[in-house]
């Protein structure tokens, strides 16, 4: 293509708008949808791109924000929860898988490096293939789904140290390693570790407060692309100090405000990513080589499938979820490219095994799904299963302490409600979007994240597909109002509890079918029945004569949220309920007349 960066963005763009939907509307998934797209522009097709490198080099900051991501969800205490299924089978898929493929590919002529190298790569699963599938199946709380998820998990863990080893075992081959550029690498990675933690809550808690969306949403880009760069110089992976920034960050309070901001370019630039790739994917090798790479693709899917098995076997799965396993999880994976990619740099890769590799995972991306529906069709009849595994069993467990409750708003009515589910050991995820609340709580041991609760992207970080009741405890009544239509909008099935100002607040609320509480409505109540008290009248007759009040004005709430929209309805309704609240109380008002006397 001869035009400008302008008519390229436009033909990506109008690529991906056609292609995604039509691959998702036949269920192959969106990561396919962009390799076909990348496949038709590129110079073997239609010949839009011919610089297809250039775009992958651009779009590897997809890959890199990717692992940022996959940094922050990996917090320690996630880690112990869900240790057996990620360090046990997880650990056994990549090691079998990787000595199995690295033994095939030094049968083929392959130096020992390259082959622990690439072995390693075609181990891992592609997590956002592996992921989509799942959840376009139903399949994400399945056992299978469930072990799949930790497998990933494992997965991605073991890219890090993967692509730290790239630049160094290339080194070494090469004779370029030096003390100074191994001592560099070190220094960089202490600096990140130890420095970075308390650098980074420092820098984002000075941007919070200046209130600007577009600044934290720098910010965090700069610290994803600042944190890459610094690896990248000394001589590490741009994937590694982008996956160490998230982890630093993992149990911060700015965390899911961060996730929120990165996921939107996250997502546009891994699917530009994935176009590249398949710009990549040289179809004259294919055709020139069509039996080589369609062993390949055997070779990989069954090596991986069999490993697969009997994990999930081993993990003690019954065999029909063992088998699914299997079919989600033995296709290559994203990391494969860039390990290739990297691998190909420092010489570890000559270019023509690097576009038969790259052919090879594609292909496995693109067969996968299409084998999994026939295998599914196989399964259709009934296979015995076994009793649970203790990984379900530890997957299960991991769901169960994923916070059900989110508070939303911290001030003085949300931190009554969070002491209470504290003191029960009940958890939940509070969000504030006042930065200096956020440092005040946190250092009184609250844990709490910085976000705005009214923005979509932050509700789904902060796990919103998991609440199951949301407390809407915001001090602005407008904010609030924006927050519950938001959550009725994507989350219709939860149950909303949100503070209402006032009776026109409440109103309003019960409108979204949330469950309005007046803000001062218990603490009045309270207060008058210690004035009763204080008047000589008995405390359970006062008791009894505030539940009586709180009930009738329950009612007449209920009421005129019926015609509250009418004026002169709601006025008469109400001096209606005053005559009714008089007659309700006029037999108390004569008993409580005369015990004073009677004393």
């Amino acid at each position: 293509m001869h035009g400008g960066g302008l008519e390229l963005a436009l033909v990506l763009l109008l690529a991906a708008v056609i292609a995604v939907p039509v691959f998702k509307r036949f269920g192959l998934g969106a990561v396919l949808g962009y390799l076909a797209a990348g496949v038709v522009l590129g110079p073997h097709v239609l010949g839009f791109v011919q610089d297809a490198e250039r775009i992958l080099n651009a779009a590897e900051i997809g890959v890199v924000m990717l692992l940022f991501l996959i940094g922050l969800e990996l917090s320690p205490s996630r880690l112990m929860v869900m240790r057996r299924p990620v360090f046990g089978g997880g650990s056994a898929q990549v090691l079998l898988s990787a000595a199995a493929l690295g033994g095939l590919l030094l049968l083929y002529h392959f130096h020992w490096k390259s082959a622990l190298v690439v072995g390693t790569a075609l181990a891992l699963s592609s997590t956002a293939v592996g992921l989509q599938l799942l959840s376009e199946h139903k399949a994400l709380n399945s056992d299978h789904g469930r072990f799949g998820f930790a497998i990933l998990l494992f997965q991605d863990l073991a890219a890090i140290p993967l692509l730290a080893a790239i630049p160094l075992l290339g080194g070494i081959r090469n004779a370029t390693l030096t003390w100074q550029k191994a001592a560099a690498a070190l220094g960089a990675l202490a600096l990140v570790i130890l420095l970075g933690r308390p650098l980074l809550r420092y820098l984002f808690r000075s941007v919070a407060r200046t209130r600007m969306p577009e600044v934290f949403t720098a910010s965090a880009l700069l610290v994803v692309l600042g944190t890459a760069w610094l690896m990248q110089t000394a001589g590490l992976s741009a994937s590694l100090g982008a996956f160490l920034a998230g982890v630093l960050l993992a149990d911060s309070e700015f965390r899911h405000e961060i996730e929120a901001q990165i996921e939107p370019f996250k997502g546009l630039l891994l699917g530009l990513f994935f176009i590249a790739v398949g710009m990549g994917i040289d179809l004259d090798r294919v055709a020139a080589e069509p039996a080589l790479i369609a062993i390949g693709v055997a070779a990989l899917l069954l090596v991986k499938f069999g490993i697969l098995l009997l994990v999930g076997l081993a993990a003690r799965l019954p065999l029909r979820s063992a088998l699914m396993l299997g079919s989600v999880l033995w296709l290559g994976g994203e990391f494969a490219f860039v390990v290739f990619n990297e691998a190909e740099r420092v010489k570890l890769l000559n270019h023509a095994d690097h576009d038969r590799l790259v052919a090879i995972v594609g292909l496995s991306m693109a067969l996968t799904p299409l084998l999994m529906i026939g295998l599914k069709h196989l399964l259709k009849s009934r296979v015995p299963g076994v009793a649970p595994t203790p990984a379900a069993d530890d997957m299960r467990e991991a769901q169960a302490q994923h916070p059900q409750v989110l508070i939303a708003g911290m001030g003085r009515f949300g931190q009554i409600v969070a002491r209470l589910l504290t003191a029960q050991r009940i958890p939940f995820v509070a969000l504030e979007s006042d930065p200096g609340t956020v440092e005040d709580l946190r250092r009184f041991g609250n844990h709490l994240y910085y976000g705005d609760p009214s923005r979509p992207e932050v509700l789904r970080a902060a796990g919103g597909e998991q609440i199951r009741m949301f407390v809407m405890a915001m001090d602005d009544p407008d904010t609030n109002l924006r927050a519950v239509r938001l959550v009725r909008r994507l989350y219709p099935q939860a149950r909303v509890l949100a503070r209402a100002r006032n009776r026109q607040h409440a109103w309003k609320l019960m409108d979204m079918s949330a469950e309005p509480f007046r803000e001062v409505f218990g603490s009045s109540l309270e207060i008058s029945e210690r004035v009763l008290t204080s008047l000589g009248i008995p405390e359970s007759t006062a008791r009894e004569h505030v539940r009586r009040f709180r009930e009738h004005d329950e009612k007449l709430l209920k009421a005129q949220h019926l015609v509250y929209d009418d004026e002169a309805a709601v006025i008469q309704t109400s001096r209606d309920a005053r005559a009714d609240l008089m007659h309700l109380f006029e037999a108390d008002v004569g008993d409580s007349d005369a015990a004073p006397q009677n004393e």
